[in-house]
């Protein structure tokens, strides 16, 4: 039984006594990614950027020290591992660049952000290496880290992984979103001469099954297809910051790992503008404002490419039913002068009015002068 990341087979290495964990990376990138570039996080950033949101990212572990997520990343917790260093260990890499992807702040220096850079992440460690780990409990492990991040506050549960249908993995997966929590995972990536099979925990109902689009927005070869995909996001030449120092790392492959840490930052940023609706109903606002294929849905990219913008301001909902997550009604602007326009109002008010008055009397007085203000007795004249 396998469990399945994005990126290249490596041995896990021995512990070690302190949490110096994965490769360095080489140089800043000199230009937004494509993928920053595509998705425009910056346009819903006017609404929200992710403050108060956790996201959950149960992965290779994610490391604190980088400049892109120095102060974001919570304490968190190691599951099936030997050492204990609060999910913050990573050693090949692979969750510390999905965590740069959801959450890296703004300000570092470098052309490169998250697309909630003011989200949390919640470090969750369940796989030592970055492809596969034979290991009968690890579906049921991802279960317990499921279950372990919900009920320490996740909001957003990132699952950059694959791994075999399991009642434990399910049951999890049901306690996260009786919980409120949105599940955001990938459904899969294509292994060589092997057919398309469904992916766990992407094909569980209420999961949001992500797929890999390129640079032109086609469907990334290696990405599985499948009628459960729900929606597609950057998932090819990718890259994001290493768990040492500030350097960052390269994925040319890239893969639907990377392409579900896109997508839960867009859910992060629709739980923060819209913090009351459902997991059903930020899956129904991520898939209905994707940028939509020709067909509406299809097996490739499900419903189209995540819109962070349209994702977060659009009004949905039909003539009958409310809005769904409809931006709160504006405040109502407070006028400083609101007496002084009153006064003002009513002083135009009294005046026309008494000007009307002494247009009606003026026949009046033009006649009592006519007679020389004598009471009033009727004369030839008048008659």
């Amino acid at each position: 039984m396998a469990a399945l990341l994005g990126g290249v087979l490596a041995v896990p290495a021995p512990a070690l006594a302190a949490p110096t964990c994965g490769p360095a990376g080489g140089p800043a990138p000199t230009s937004a990614p494509w993928a920053l570039t595509r998705l425009d996080p910056a346009a819903a950033w006017r609404v929200t950027k992710g403050q108060g949101i956790t996201v959950a990212v149960i992965d290779s572990g994610v490391s604190p020290s980088h400049p892109l997520l120095r102060g974001r990343v919570l304490p968190g917790e190691d599951f099936n591992q030997l050492e204990k260093f609060d999910g913050q260990c990573d050693r090949v890499g692979h969750g510390t660049l999905i965590a740069g992807i959801i959450a890296g702040k703004e300000g570092t220096g470098a052309p490169y952000t998250g697309i909630a850079p003011e989200a949390r992440i919640l470090p969750v460690r369940v796989l030592a290496d970055n492809e596969k780990a034979f290991d009968e409990s690890i579906p049921a492990e991802i279960g317990k880290a499921i279950r372990w991040a919900v009920d320490h506050d996740a909001d957003v549960i990132n699952l950059s992984l694959v791994t075999l249908d399991d009642p434990a993995l399910r049951s999890a997966v049901d306690y996260a979103l009786g919980k409120g929590v949105i599940l955001v995972a990938a459904a899969g990536n294509r292994q060589e001469n092997q057919q398309d099979q469904p992916a766990y925990p992407a094909s569980y109902p209420g999961v949001i099954a992500v797929a890999g689009v390129d640079e032109s927005g086609g469907h990334v070869g290696s990405s599985v297809t499948g009628d459960y995909v729900d929606i597609a996001a950057p998932g090819l030449n990718i890259m994001g910051p290493a768990p040492q120092g500030s350097g960052y790392l390269a994925e040319p492959q890239g893969g639907t790992s990377f392409a579900t840490g896109y997508v839960s930052g867009v859910a992060a940023l629709v739980r923060a503008a819209h913090p009351d609706i459902t997991p059903k109903d930020v899956a129904f606002r991520l898939t209905r404002t994707a940028d939509s294929p020709p067909d509406g849905h299809n097996a490739l990219v499900g419903y189209g490419v995540v819109n962070p913008y349209r994702a977060v301001t659009s009004l949905l909902g039909t003539r009958s039913d409310p809005p769904l997550g409809a931006m709160p009604a504006p405040t109502p602007h407070t006028d400083p002068l609101a007496w002084q326009r009153t006064v003002a109002i009513w002083a135009g008010v009294i005046g026309a009015l008494l000007a009307g008055a002494l247009l009606a009397l003026r026949p009046i007085l033009v006649r009592g002068r006519r007679r020389g203000w004598r009471p009033g007795r009727r004369t030839p004249q008048d008659a």
